[in-house]
Order: C-alpha cells, then sequence, then structure tokens
C-alpha cells in the first residue's frame, strides 16, 4: 500500500520516533479512509495522493504523483468555462496560510466527467514557513442529487399548496357568492310571496270585508223599527230583491273565500308540497314534472321505476326534491325547449334522475362559470347527498342533467 504512496511532507517530524514504523503506520491510516487525501507544494503538485482519492479522480495513485492537482482535476467549472489557477480557493487559501472547505465545486475524472465535490484545504506549514497543503475531499454527488430531489419535492408542495390555497380562496368566494346568491333568492321568494299575499289574498280579504260590511248594516236596518214599518209597506216583489240581494252577496262572500283557500293553498304548496310529506318524493317528482310540463306547455316523456327504491330520510328526499325543481326550472328559464324527456330509476342502492330537453343548449363553460348559481346550489345538494350532478349540453343540440346518488347500505 505505502509503495503506492508518494513519501509524506518533510515538515512533520516525531522526535526519536522510529520513522519507518511511523510512515508505515500513517500510511495505513491514509489508505484505510474512504475520503480522498493529497498533498500539493507550493507549485500546486502531487506530493502524496491515498489510493481512495486517485481512485475517485480515475487514476492509478503513481499516475499523479507531482501532476498539477488544480490542471489536472480542478481546472474548469460546472459549465465546462476555464477554472483559472489563480482564482482557486484551494491554492489561495494555503498561500495565504489559511484553511478553507467548499463545497459547491466540481473535480473532473480522467474521463472527462465532473462529480460534485466538498473538499478542505490545510495549509502545511514548518517554521512560520508554508510549505504546501494537504486537501481531503468527499464526492457528494449523492448529496447534491438527495438535495435537488429535496428542493423539487419542497417546490412542488409549495406549488401545491399554492394552487391549493388558490382553490380553497376561490371556493370560499364561490361560497360567499352562493350564500350571497341563496340570500338574494330568499329575499326574493319573500317578495314575491308578500306581493301574492298583498295583491291577491288582500284584494280577496278587502272585498270580502266591504260585502261583511253591507250586510252588517242591512242586519242593522232590519232590525230597527223604521225598516219594519218600511218593508210592511212594501210589496211582495221589492222584499224578495232584498232577500235575492242579500243571498247573492253571500254567495260571492263564499267564492271569495274559496279563492282565499286556494291561494293559500298554492302559497303553501311553493313552499313545501304537501304531496311530498302526505305521499313522499317519487309522488311529489311526478306531481312536479306535469305541472312544470302543463304550465310550460312543453310535451313530456315520462319514465318511472322506483318499485325496488329503499326508503329515504326526509331531508334526503327534500334535498333530492330541490334539485329536480331547479332542473326544471332551469329548462323553463333557458332552454327555449319544446319536449322534455325525465328518467327516474331508483334502487335500494342508487338513485338516477335524467332531465333531458331539446332546447337551444349552451357550452360547457357556462355551466362552471362563477354565477351559475343554480347549477352551483344543485350540485352542493348532490356532492352533500354523496351524489354528483353530470351535465352534457351543446349549442343547438340541448341539455342533459343527470343526478346520481350513491345510497350508503343499512
Amino acid at each position: 500500500m505505502f509503495a503506492e504512496t508518494a513519501p509524506l511532507p518533510a515538515p512533520v517530524h516525531l522526535p526519536g520516533a522510529d520513522q519507518p514504523v511511523w510512515r508505515d503506520k500513517l500510511s495505513q491510516l491514509l489508505e484505510s479512509t474512504g475520503e480522498g487525501i493529497f498533498g500539493i507544494d507550493m507549485d500546486g503538485c502531487c506530493t502524496f495522493i491515498n489510493r481512495a482519492g486517485a481512485e475517485q479522480l480515475g487514476f492509478a495513485p503513481a499516475e499523479v504523483l507531482g501532476k498539477n492537482m488544480h490542471e489536472l482535476a480542478h481546472h474548469s467549472h460546472a459549465d465546462g468555462a476555464h477554472y483559472p489557477e489563480h482564482l482557486c480557493p484551494i491554492f489561495n487559501a494555503f498561500r495565504m496560510a489559511l484553511p478553507c472547505r467548499i463545497d459547491t465545486e466540481l473535480f473532473w475524472r480522467r474521463d472527462g466527467s465532473a462529480f460534485a465535490v466538498e473538499y478542505s484545504s490545510y495549509p502545511i506549514v514548518d517554521g512560520g514557513v508554508v510549505q504546501g497543503a494537504v486537501v481531503t475531499f468527499v464526492d457528494i454527488s449523492a448529496r447534491k442529487r438527495a438535495e435537488e430531489a429535496l428542493r423539487h419535492a419542497n417546490d412542488v408542495l409549495e406549488q401545491r399548496v399554492s394552487e391549493r390555497t388558490q382553490a380553497l380562496s376561490e371556493a370560499l368566494q364561490q361560497l360567499r357568492e352562493l350564500s350571497a346568491y341563496t340570500h338574494t333568492v330568499r329575499e326574493e321568494e319573500r317578495t314575491r310571496i308578500a306581493r301574492e299575499v298583498h295583491d291577491e289574498l288582500g284584494s280577496l280579504l278587502v272585498a270580502l270585508k266591504m260585502d261583511v260590511g253591507w250586510l252588517d248594516k242591512r242586519l242593522d236596518d232590519l232590525g230597527s223599527s223604521t225598516y219594519v214599518a218600511e218593508q210592511q209597506q212594501r210589496e211582495p216583489v221589492a222584499a224578495q230583491a232584498m232577500r235575492d240581494t242579500m243571498r247573492h252577496k253571500c254567495q260571492n262572500m263564499g267564492r271569495l273565500i274559496e279563492a282565499a283557500v286556494d291561494n293559500v293553498g298554492r302559497i303553501i304548496t311553493d313552499l313545501r308540497p304537501s304531496i311530498l310529506d302526505h305521499q313522499g318524493l317519487w309522488a311529489a317528482l311526478d306531481w312536479q314534472a306535469h305541472e312544470f310540463v302543463q304550465s310550460a306547455e312543453l310535451s313530456l316523456d315520462w319514465q318511472m321505476d322506483v318499485e325496488q327504491a329503499a326508503p329515504l330520510p326526509e331531508p334526503s328526499a327534500m334535498a333530492i326534491f330541490r334539485i329536480f325543481q331547479e332542473m326544471l326550472s332551469n329548462v323553463g328559464r333557458h332552454a327555449q325547449a319544446s319536449h322534455l324527456a325525465i328518467t327516474i330509476l331508483a334502487t335500494a342502492g342508487e338513485i338516477s334522475i335524467r332531465v333531458q330537453d331539446n332546447g337551444k343548449g349552451a357550452a360547457a363553460a357556462a355551466f362552471e362559470a362563477a354565477n351559475a348559481y343554480g347549477v352551483m346550489g344543485m350540485r352542493e345538494r348532490a356532492r352533500h347527498l354523496g351524489g354528483s350532478l353530470e351535465i352534457s349540453s351543446k349549442i343547438g343540440l340541448g341539455s342533459l342533467f343527470h343526478l346520481r346518488i350513491k345510497l350508503l347500505k343499512p
């Protein structure tokens, strides 16, 4: 082992020690380490090198001795540009009698390939005079790759966090807009109901009040002595006319009361169909579909198979009904359709509701727009039920809304 290692530098002395034994032990120590170790003189030429260092550079130890180490292994930057010797930290450090430690540069192998290296240079001083330097180095390519992989993973993670943050911010903004839209719709619905109560029920009740007032006045007149005397002097025809008038007033009041009851029932049905509570979801969907096509003057293909359907909790049934209502409402507001095809299938494990129209259709982006609150609300309801709402539409070819809900087995 020692035969392939250049003589150790003269500055190291152990007085009284056996020089051959000392050199042999030091040679064994140099050869036993996995780090590259070499010595250089003031001209930068190699005075000794261990086997690990020579092998990392692609040489035999004897081939390196006497060679300028900068020109041999440190001659170029990573981009291939020449690395002048006077800028080399190794040489500058020991010539100024200062150590250095660098982990950002490359050493070059015999075959022209390079590897990332961490090296340290320590000056050899004898009698206060620098005689050269000892340089240790280690291949840190694996460490650099790991650091690069870590940086890449960190960059990817930061990018994902940024994307998730942006998505969360957008979702939060959509939630705020949806909440504002829901509040607006609620207020509009309240306004509509208040207007109907005022315009329809109010006018009916005012007319009813006037008729009641008229009857009340006539009843007061009937009880007065003057009226009795006048009535005795009237002919039977006039008395019958008065009775007919009062009967007509009573009949009119009855019609007003019936109209008021009908209006109250319609308003209540708009708020929450009683059929949903009394006959269940499927009957409510049937009723809603036929009511809609009748009012919108559309033809209808209707298919429903719910014989194997599992019972649904009331909140789920209401959510499905509201999604279905919004599907129909979307057709009524935007589709300009003349025909509607509705297919409802329900089993113990799944519910499928398809609503397809032959209207004008729309681009896919229209259903993903930030202000598509109706679609957004339907999807949120479907997601809350563990389902999904798929929408396919082409301009001029109508639209298809498909609600699918997977039911959990009890």
